[in-house]
């Protein structure tokens, strides 16, 4: 299987318009993607079922400037940190990933998983959908299917301010089998290992975990000029209020 790799940098709004437009671009027959990007500004992201004010502080997101965007995708509230979390999506046909959800859940995630691994974290999946060091979740997986393509992105968090994290989303954003206060549930790779896990570490850790995991040939390349066009004009939708607090 050969992987379009695109690297990637952004708001939220043109991060999942971007999800998106890929999406619609495989299911069109365009190359399956990989993508790794950050978010530019800290963000929560919303799983598309969810209510905002049942998972998010929203006046706290207002006052210290966190935007709130919703995904296309269901699963539940993430925080997503500029300096301490790296997003993957992949996108491609159907027919590649097992029919089975949770076992596709299980394949697609196993970038991160293996990324983890390879920094020195004994990561582990744990179905539906999460990625977990020492029974504290460091990633959440979160798919759609479309057309006959899928999409499937979620988090690897290195180095997340997990206190900023605990803060912005109430207890209901976050899925875990084990209950408690958010902070006690999740982890970072650099908090199990005891050291600062640098960005360029995770950025090559995911290539190489997704090269293992999917048995993928990876190229890197480009967006198509309908990609960037679809995205442009997806962007207003995530931008707007509408979609935002559609629930």
């Amino acid at each position: 299987m050969r992987f379009r790799l695109v690297i990637d940098e952004g708001d939220g709004y043109y991060l999942m318009a971007m999800d998106e437009a890929l999406l619609f671009s495989v299911a069109m027959g365009g190359p399956p993607t990989l993508r790794l990007f950050v978010f530019s500004r800290p963000t929560v992201t919303l799983g598309y079922f969810q209510r905002v004010e049942e998972v998010v502080d929203v006046e706290l997101a207002r006052r210290e400037g966190i935007d709130i965007v919703r995904r296309v995708t269901g699963g539940g509230a993430v925080y997503h940190d500029p300096s301490g979390e790296i997003t993957y999506s992949v996108v491609l046909p159907e027919h590649q990933v097992p029919g089975d959800v949770a076992e596709s859940f299980r394949f697609l995630s196993s970038g991160v998983i293996e990324a983890a691994r390879i920094l020195g974290a004994p990561a582990e999946f744990v179905p539906l959908n999460d990625g977990v060091i020492g029974g504290r979740k460091f990633s959440g997986q979160a798919q759609t299917r479309r057309f006959g393509a899928v999409l499937q992105h979620g988090t690897f968090m290195y180095a997340t301010n997990l206190d900023r994290l605990a803060e912005v989303l109430r207890v209901g954003g976050v899925k875990l089998s084990s209950r408690g206060p958010v902070r006690a549930r999740v982890t970072t790779v650099s908090e199990f290992l005891g050291r600062t896990v640098t960005k360029r570490e995770a950025l090559e850790a995911l290539l190489e975990g997704f090269r293992r995991g999917l048995g993928a040939e990876v190229y890197e390349g480009a967006y198509t000029e309908v990609e960037l066009r679809l995205a442009s004009e997806l962007k207003w939708k995530y931008r707007s209020r509408e979609w935002v607090f559609m629930r």
